[in-house]
């Protein structure tokens, strides 16, 4: 198994290029299943989530060829609407199947994500929502097995939460079904909005883009289309944190800087020296990081993916910071680790308040989740010494080439071990 070695201390300089969306990505490549012609998708970028969703559509009897940053997609014929439990355990993503399937074939079978049941996360609200279109699902063995002969409109579905692939599960669902469907309480982030603009592309019509209420009028069929991802805004804070936390100096190539706003109001307050054109970023640190405090919520406020980074960012700042989760239970779990490497953390609930240090310290730790794996390389290249870190899988899930980027613009950071699987 890969592990990241990282000699801290360092500051980073230079250029580093973002890649394209992951959380754009893989519901994009869902919607691929909407039509029975070509969808050529560009800015994809290479990840093992990446790799995991094409194995899953492979497997349904589409065709995936990958040539650079460019996908493919020709779904002329789906031989196995399902989502096999093997697949779907490792990326929870692949619920993002149901809603695609079912409009388009009429059926699915797909697994529920492992450990979890309905009701515990928003799977339910997926549930609902088909339901309310007229699906026909139930619970069998382990799977959500639906049924529709078509899709109805005609229902004003209102989620009890905000749920970003909640509202894309159904968004594509109703692109096809007979008739209006209404989505109150949408979620608005970008990669929704991206999801949304290519099936406009493909003949859907939908109202509302960006807000947090679609109204969609279903139609008979989907065509082709080609379609740029959009820049992964998660890619691009991390790094900023990165430059941030090194006392660096960083411009970000290929960005949407208006993505970001919550972020990079953030890092100015960490005294960082924030500028932006329309494809780039550039952050510049000439002194000890200021703490800063926040609380995550849905776009466009603070992501909870950037939470992780700004606790490893504040580990080190000059003040105490108080974060505060609302989106997702148990996602501290990065904590222990960075208090392995010196951190001053202390956790109450969903609260946590970080008393930052001078320096942190190498150690070996281990990445728990991919935004915690990102934490831990910024806390990383901050400390004196050696930091090991195992359990990088997590990182390769979402973050393209982290280590060759990270390396480009100074920093000292080698992969050890057989990278696992290949990726598509």
């Amino acid at each position: 198994m890969d592990k990241l070695v990282i000699e801290g201390g360092g500051r980073l300089s230079g250029e580093i290029p973002v890649s394209g969306a992951k959380n754009a990505a893989l519901p994009i490549l869902c919607a691929s299943l909407l039509s029975a012609e070509p969808i050529a998708l560009s800015n994809v970028p290479e990840l093992h989530d990446i790799h995991t969703m094409l194995k899953l559509l492979r497997q349904m009897g589409v065709t995936a060829t990958r040539d650079g940053d460019t996908v493919t997609i020709g779904a002329q014929h789906i031989s196995r609407p399902e989502a096999p439990y093997d697949l779907v355990k490792t990326m929870r993503a692949s619920i993002l199947v149901l809603g695609p399937l079912l409009a388009r074939c009429g059926e699915a079978r797909v697994s529920l994500p492992g450990g979890c049941a309905i009701g515990a996360r928003p799977v339910d609200q997926h549930v609902k929502g088909l339901q309310a279109m007229g699906a026909q699902i139930s619970v069998e063995h382990g799977y959500l097995v639906a049924k529709a002969a078509r899709l109805k409109g005609g229902a004003r579905i209102v989620t009890d939460m905000i749920t970003v692939t909640g509202t894309e599960n159904l968004m594509m669902a109703a692109v096809l079904a007979d008739g209006e469907t209404i989505l109150e309480n949408a979620a608005r982030e970008p990669e929704v909005g991206d999801l949304a603009n290519l099936l406009v592309k493909m003949g859907a019509r939908i109202d509302g883009i960006g807000s947090d209420r679609l109204v969609i009028q279903g139609v008979e069929r989907l065509h082709g289309a080609e379609h740029r991802v959009i820049p992964d805004r998660i890619e691009a804070g991390t790094f900023l944190c990165a430059a941030a936390a090194t006392m660096g100096d960083i411009v970000l190539r290929h960005v949407t800087p208006g993505l970001l706003d919550a972020v990079l109001e953030k890092l100015r307050e960490t005294g960082a020296a924030v500028s932006a054109g329309d494809d780039w970023i550039r952050v510049a640190m000439q002194r000890r990081p200021k703490a800063v405090s926040f609380r995550t919520s849905e776009y466009p406020a603070f992501p909870t993916d950037m939470q992780a980074q700004f606790m490893a960012l504040n580990s080190v700042a000059e003040g105490t910071s108080q974060v505060v989760e609302t989106i997702f239970e148990n996602r501290f779990m990065h904590v222990q680790e960075l208090t392995r490497l010196g951190a001053n953390i202390a956790v109450e609930g969903n609260t946590a308040v970080v008393t930052g240090v001078p320096r942190l310290s190498g150690a070996t730790v281990m990445a728990t989740d991919l935004r915690a794996s990102a934490s831990l390389v910024l806390a990383g290249l901050v400390a004196d010494g050696q930091t090991t870190i195992d359990r990088i899988y997590h990182l390769d899930r979402g973050y393209d080439r982290m280590e060759a980027k990270l390396c480009a613009a100074g920093a000292s950071v080698r992969r050890v071990g057989a990278r696992q699987g290949d990726l598509a």
